[in-house]
């Protein structure tokens, strides 16, 4: 039976917006199965690069069959400025006053963060239609990742406040649908009580993953680095450079055991990137190649041996994962070392990898020597298991079915 679906997402882009979302693809996926959705959703957005230039405030179209309302919104720059913040009130704000009164009696109503306030609109629109599910879904844990990752007290103002949304949300909420396979055990110790709780994860679509050989052997920085590799034991890492990354271990590692004979690699930009290189200038078999483009990163993570993945210890982690990187990670088909205190998920699943606390640098210098000396067939055979994995658990058909499930 057709429903009518609802989607309030800050947070949701196309393709031709420069990044896909899992709030878009799902929504695709959603029509594709015969449902009607309306998603309100705003230009202003850190994930996606190119919008376009909207006169309205609020503006109509429709993208292979989705209803898309987009709202134009306060623009920011900086993840962690309070533009970021006021940009979530400004289009809550907007949809108050001008989305909701174009909503047609849905069946279901998603309110899905990075932005948490979404909830509140989703209470009101509850109330005034009454029949709709109500499905909270989370994506990031605020405040908890406000106050593990962002240095934010627990007693600051803002912490508070979003706090006080997250309880009211849980509460008021049929649903809470989690990405991180743990989310349940976070629900019950902020409210109390159990809630109905399910884990939807991000999922995979395995064409996105094809290399094409042509552009593999004509890329110029790709022959280059492949070259200074000279067919030694690599390990690979794609990702932030900050703090909260967790990479200090293995740079202190290198540094102390002195290795020279291993290839590290390191994708990506962030805080201590430059550090790091200052740290590492003497050791001809460190590269930092800086961002490299989305569609680039899997012709880059084909060139290693083993793909590292690093975290600080954070309460955050308790919760499990449900990271697009580690999807990057898993469908380059090779092993994973985890550098991870916290639930596991996904890679001892797919028994794809390899798992070291946080920052046990004697743990992980013997692990990586031992996965040095292991033939490359093996490690092939281990990291292909994770693909296999995916493409059986994670196709977004399969994670929109079970979605609709619940509805």
């Amino acid at each position: 039976m057709s429903k009518k679906i609802t989607i309030i997402a800050k947070y949701a882009s196309s393709n031709r917006e420069g990044f896909e979302t899992r709030t878009f693809t799902l929504a695709r996926e959603f029509v594709r199965l015969g449902h009607q959705v309306s998603l309100f959703t705003s230009d202003s957005n850190h994930l996606a690069s190119s919008f376009p230039k909207f006169e309205k405030t609020l503006n109509y179209e429709s993208v292979d069959g989705i209803n898309v309302f987009w709202i134009k919104t306060l623009k920011y720059k900086k993840t962690n400025s309070i533009k970021r913040v006021l940009s979530w009130f400004d289009f809550e704000l907007k949809f108050y006053f001008l989305g909701r009164n174009l909503i047609d009696a849905p069946d279901v109503i998603i309110c899905t963060s990075l932005s948490p306030i979404s909830i509140v609109n989703g209470i009101f629109l509850k109330k005034k239609y009454k029949k709709p599910k109500l499905i909270f879904e989370i994506r990031d844990i605020w405040p908890l990742t406000l106050i593990e990752e962002g240095g934010f007290s627990p007693y600051h103002p803002f912490s508070i406040f979003l706090g006080i949304i997250e309880k009211i949300g849980y509460k008021a909420s049929d649903i809470v649908v989690g990405t991180m396979p743990n989310l349940k055990q976070h629900v019950l110790e902020v409210t109390k009580k159990n809630s109905t709780v399910h884990c939807i994860p991000f999922g995979v679509t395995p064409l996105d993953y094809k290399l094409d050989l042509n552009l593999y052997r004509k890329d110029n920085k790709l022959i280059e680095i492949k070259k200074k590799l000279d067919n030694k034991f690599t390990i690979g890492y794609a990702g932030s450079i900050g703090l909260s990354n967790g990479l200090n271990c293995i740079i202190e590692l290198i540094k102390e055991f002195n290795i020279r004979d291993i290839n590290f690699v390191f994708l990506g930009d962030g805080g201590l990137r430059k550090d790091y290189e200052n740290q590492l200038k003497e050791y001809k078999n460190v590269f930092f190649l800086g961002k490299v483009k989305r569609e680039k990163v899997k012709y880059y993570l084909n060139l290693f041996d083993v793909l590292y993945f690093s975290a600080l210890p954070s309460k955050v982690w308790d919760y499990g994962w449900s990271l697009n990187k580690m999807i990057d990670y898993m469908m380059a088909g090779k092993p994973i070392l985890c550098s991870y205190s916290g639930y596991r998920s996904m890679v001892n699943e797919a028994n794809c990898g390899f798992f070291v606390e946080s920052n046990e640098k004697i743990k992980l210098y013997e692990t990586i020597i031992e996965l040095s000396k292991k033939d490359r067939k093996l490690l092939d055979s281990i990291g292909k298991r994770g693909v296999e994995w995916l493409i059986k658990n994670r196709k977004w058909e399969k994670l929109a079915n079970n979605y609709i499930d619940l509805f």
